[in-house]
């Protein structure tokens, strides 16, 4: 059993109302358990959203509105879910603010990547929980 980004099983959680399903993660539904979560939704953000990225610590919108407590009330959701639920495992979207893994947007909001990771990964990962980035599947 692991949990999974919502929006890469099909699921319309994504900031722009849309999804990012991954043919590779429903077909892992054929062998194991995928527990779908949204960080962003569980910190009590609508659907859809404003963008947003993080920068120098912060999460902030594209507009500027900081919602880093909302990131963080997500992340904090998810990690009680997992424990829980006694899961070891999470394959989480990359370059989400949220989700993730090794590449988020750099918080100019032009579509770099830099080096890091997102909320909701950083706090499983603290908590021993392996994250696995969606496009290294």
């Amino acid at each position: 059993m692991k949990l999974c980004s919502a929006c890469l099983l099909g699921l319309k959680c994504r900031y722009d109302g849309g999804h990012s399903l991954n043919d590779r993660v429903v077909n892992l539904l054929k062998e194991e358990v995928l527990i779908p979560i949204c960080p962003e939704q569980l910190g009590g953000l609508p659907t859809p959203r404003e963008p947003a990225e993080i920068r120098n610590g912060r999460v902030l919108t594209k507009s500027g509105k900081d919602v880093t407590e909302n990131f963080q009330r997500g992340a904090e959701q998810v990690l009680m879910l997992a424990k829980l639920m006694g899961i070891k495992e999470a394959i989480l979207k990359q370059g989400s603010p949220s989700c993730g893994c090794g590449r988020i947007f750099d918080g100019t909001f032009t579509g770099k990547l830099t080096r890091g990771d997102g909320v909701t990964t950083t706090l499983l990962k603290k908590n021993g929980i392996k994250v696995i980035p969606d496009d290294e599947l």
